[in-house]
């Protein structure tokens, strides 16, 4: 079995409400969902309305799947957010 934990961060330009915050969190949190099946959620940048760190997991029984699925995933959210992403980074761990 193998967990991939997809991570990817953007910088909101200009953005100083709460509220301006959750609609782009949520916008794209829900077409991640709804595209690819997976689990998504913000991590750690709670605190910041100039920030915004998703992390995206999913369990296969195949690496090569999970890089698939992953990096299709990394290019809708390059695609559908307006935001600038900074930052992003796959891991993989094995359950042997």
């Amino acid at each position: 079995m193998v967990i991939g934990v997809l991570t990817v961060e953007y910088a909101l330009h200009g953005n100083d409400s709460l509220k301006g915050k959750r609609r782009v969190a949520n916008s794209l949190k829900q077409k991640v969902r709804n595209t690819f099946n997976v689990a998504v959620a913000e991590a750690g940048t709670e605190e910041s309305l100039t920030r915004l760190r998703l992390q995206v997991v999913s369990v296969s029984n195949s690496e090569r799947h999970m890089q698939s699925r992953m990096d299709k995933c990394l290019l809708m959210m390059e695609a559908v957010c307006e935001e600038e992403m900074t930052y992003s980074d796959l891991e993989m761990f094995h359950d042997d």
